[in-house]
């Protein structure tokens, strides 16, 4: 049965890209926790970010060095995966559809959030200064801050700490994090739209639909980026 390209990833391909990242080189990839942060920052940033650019934050990185792979159907089942992933998450943005982080839990079932934070933080720095607007915007910038508390609960500088938090604190800024995350989606909608429009004219001028994609994803052109529509 074929898989389309949007579809959600089940529990048991969860798991599959979790294990794959977790038997990098060097234990530098993202858990999967933070892979769904950081996704969700660069769907919802004004600026379009590429595959080539974002893969070796993911890997910890160049992939082809930090990770074994056993074959081409590898490489292209862990991408496909990551793929519909991201597809899915900006799915759900674009049609303002609730979206709860996806969070692991620790041996007593609890969710922290703490990576999905951290992953977040890493998308903004991708595109720190478009991400700094909304940070500095005294209306909306307080949309952010139930990821800034729970990237910063265990910072190296005490100062940098929050507050203890309650286990019904927490729950309350897990869902903080959710709807901050639609909030900045719409508040940078206007702007991504315009760059993304501005982006493709210019994509389309420069390559050819049997080029290779310059999203780095080793598909031709037309395969990717020119033969398709992602939100």
């Amino acid at each position: 049965m074929k898989v389309l390209k949007n579809s959600p990833l089940t529990d048991a391909e969860l798991d599959r890209l979790d294990d794959f990242l977790a038997n990098c080189k060097d234990g530098d990839a993202m858990n999967l926790e933070e892979l769904d942060g950081f996704f969700a920052a660069l769907i919802a940033g004004a600026e379009t970010v590429m595959p080539s650019e974002y893969y070796p934050e993911v890997f910890g990185g160049d992939f082809a060095d930090t990770c074994v792979f056993n074959s081409l159907e590898e490489v292209n089942e862990i991408l496909g995966l990551l793929m519909r992933h991201w597809n899915t998450i900006a799915g759900a943005l674009f049609n303002g559809e609730p979206r709860i982080p996806l969070l692991a839990t620790d041996e007593d079932g609890v969710a922290h959030g703490n990576d999905w934070a951290i992953g977040f933080m890493r998308g903004m720095d991708m595109r720190h200064d478009s991400w700094a607007e909304l940070v500095n915007d005294e209306e909306h910038g307080g949309w952010l801050l139930p990821m800034l508390i729970l990237y910063h609960e265990h910072d190296e500088d005490p100062e940098m700490r929050p507050e203890p938090i309650s286990p019904e604190q927490r729950e309350k800024i897990i869902v903080g994090m959710g709807a901050g995350l639609m909030k900045a989606y719409e508040y940078f909608r206007a702007r991504r739209e315009r760059n993304a429009a501005v982006a493709g004219t210019e994509l389309r001028q420069k390559t050819g639909r049997n080029d290779p994609c310059p999203c780095g994803s080793g598909k031709k052109y037309k395969k990717c980026c020119g033969g398709a529509t992602v939100n």
